[in-house]
């Protein structure tokens, strides 16, 4: 077997708009996709950065995240930039709030958490 990349990345929201707004505008994704699927009544945005790509499904009355960021399953997403300080200056200019900025204690690289509309923890790194 050999595996080349990671294809997507699922994270499901609840509100159409907010999520959009957060993923689109804030941090900056392009939209490949944005399907309204009247079987499941729900959205499917296929988003785009870089290489990354996730689909953000909008679906209502699914269970909350059980604890931040502790839980089974995926525990945070990470995205790699080039100034943590520079980006929690934006996050936090679009009311996003974020962690102190502290030190990884292996790489020795700048980080720190925040999260997006729903609580998905997202992680800065340098």
């Amino acid at each position: 077997m050999k595996l080349t990349k990671v294809h997507h990345v699922a994270v499901i929201g609840s509100d159409y708009e907010t999520s959009r707004h957060f993923y689109v505008d804030v941090l900056g994704f392009q939209v490949l996709r944005e399907v309204y699927r009247e079987e499941r009544g729900d959205w499917m945005l296929n988003l785009k950065l870089d290489d990354l790509e996730i689909e953000l499904f909008i679906m209502k009355d699914h269970p909350k995240r059980p604890s931040y960021p502790e839980a089974y399953g995926l525990r945070h997403l990470a995205f790699r930039v080039d100034s943590v300080e520079d980006t929690v200056r934006e996050l936090n200019a679009n009311g996003i709030q974020t962690e102190p900025i502290r030190t990884d204690a292996y790489t020795g690289e700048k980080m720190t958490f925040f999260s997006d509309p729903d609580g998905l923890p997202l992680e800065l790194h340098e």
